[in-house]
């Protein structure tokens, strides 16, 4: 097993960095390694965008969130919380929340929810010119409470000390601040009273827009459970299936790119174009490294990671570390599946080797031989073996003796 993993890193890296058995020149190297980083870059950005081509379930849902912080909330000024969410932060917003919703399907797959959709529909019809001004107003009287409680926090500040001096029998005159402490427990009193009427004036605005018939429309709707379960239960499908969709496109995006490298790959090896050989393989290496990423990222978060995670759950309760003894099992056997995988296909001496032996090639280095030729002039190589059999000689690496027909053991080849 650690054999063939080493004869199988050894071939890679045989392949990576020479032409026709040739090492490539130093400057060569740097040019094909720059080409694999500009490559590969695009390559991942191409991956990013295809993988946004669906619409998330953020988008689809756009509802979701809010109206699920709505629910868990528990404070007695919910009510008024999520209708001011109906004002949008910047006033030169051109789109209405239905709008902004539905963009999110320009250029893109998949549909938002309609009933998200209404839920846009109920915060444009609270987004309207008085209800505006109503708000305005609301935050221009927070803006004063503010100052004033500063101001109080300040003047709280000196009357403390003020009033030190006082005990301790310090004379007026000598005092650090300006301002005795009768006049400051007087302005203190008179802010308080201040802010006192501000939020009373605020308490009845807020409970004035959360009286409107657009407003109670909306918290109507959104107090609908059914509405909201269902609502919720979609979001959580979506956001179970989104990791899949998204290694789909992915690997849309990426297996047409396998595929052409290595046909290229093989087609330049089997006639012995060693440099277009060689760019190819770099190809296939590029394109096969974003494909294990996305794979490895879609068992840590997508569809087979939730089942693994929901078995483990319900069998072994708060035991959730044991997810982690399931990935050091499962990651190996996916490696080993990956090697088989170029040990068949791609590092088949077997397949490489019938192809060469018709075009009369040398079965190791792939260049022009004779038949005639027991050893290759260009890498040294012995191209046949002794037929157990019938004793004649026979190619290596092909199945049958090319005399008697007789299975031949490819594991006694002269490597």
């Amino acid at each position: 097993m650690f054999a063939r993993i080493r004869r199988l890193f050894n071939q890679f890296f045989n392949k990576s960095r020479t032409i026709n058995n040739e090492p490539l020149n130093k400057v060569s190297l740097i040019v094909i390694i720059l080409i694999d980083i500009f490559i590969l870059i695009n390559v991942f950005t191409g991956l990013d965008d295809i993988s946004r081509w669906h619409i998330s379930p953020t988008q689809a849902y756009p509802c979701y969130s809010e109206w699920q912080n709505y629910r868990v909330n528990n404070t007695k000024d919910k009510d008024y919380e999520i209708v001011k969410l109906s004002f949008p932060y910047s006033p030169n917003n051109k789109y209405s929340f239905q709008q902004n919703y539905q963009q999110a399907e320009t250029g893109h797959l998949g549909k938002v929810d309609g009933t998200c959709l209404k839920y846009g529909e109920y915060k444009d019809k609270i987004n309207n010119p008085q209800n505006q001004q109503t708000i305005k107003t609301i935050e221009q009287k927070q803006v004063q409470i503010s100052n004033l409680e500063q101001t109080n926090r300040n003047i709280r500040a000196k009357y403390d000390s003020t009033l030190l001096e006082k005990i301790a029998g310090q004379p007026r005159e000598q005092s650090i601040n300006q301002v005795s402490a009768e006049k400051a427990k007087q302005e203190l009193d008179q802010n308080n009273r201040r802010i006192s009427t501000l939020k009373q004036e605020n308490s009845n605005l807020q409970n004035q827009l959360i009286g409107k018939p657009e407003s109670n429309s909306f918290l109507k709707f959104i107090q609908n459970e059914n509405q909201f379960n269902e609502v919720k239960k979609d979001y959580q499908k979506a956001s179970f299936w989104y990791p899949s969709i998204q290694l789909g496109f992915q690997s849309l995006f990426l297996l047409p790119l396998i595929i052409i490298a290595l046909s290229v790959h093989r087609f330049a090896d089997g006639r012995g174009y060693g440099l277009i050989s060689l760019i190819s393989w770099h190809l296939l290496v590029i394109f096969f490294i974003p494909l294990l990423v996305k794979v490895f990222e879609f068992l840590q978060i997508g569809a087979i990671f939730q089942f693994v995670f929901d078995i483990i759950s319900r069998i072994f309760g708060g035991l959730l570390f044991l997810i982690n003894y399931v990935y050091i099992l499962l990651i190996p056997l996916i490696g080993f599946g990956i090697i088989k995988f170029f040990q068949k296909f791609v590092f088949n001496a077997k397949v490489q080797a019938a192809n060469r032996v018709q075009k009369s090639l040398c079965v190791n280095c792939a260049k022009k031989i004779r038949r005639s030729d027991r050893y290759c002039p260009h890498c040294g190589y012995y191209q046949y073996l002794e037929c157990e059999n019938c004793h004649h000689l026979t190619y290596q690496y092909l199945p049958y003796c090319k005399h008697c027909g007789t299975f031949q053991d490819s594991s006694k080849s002269i490597n």
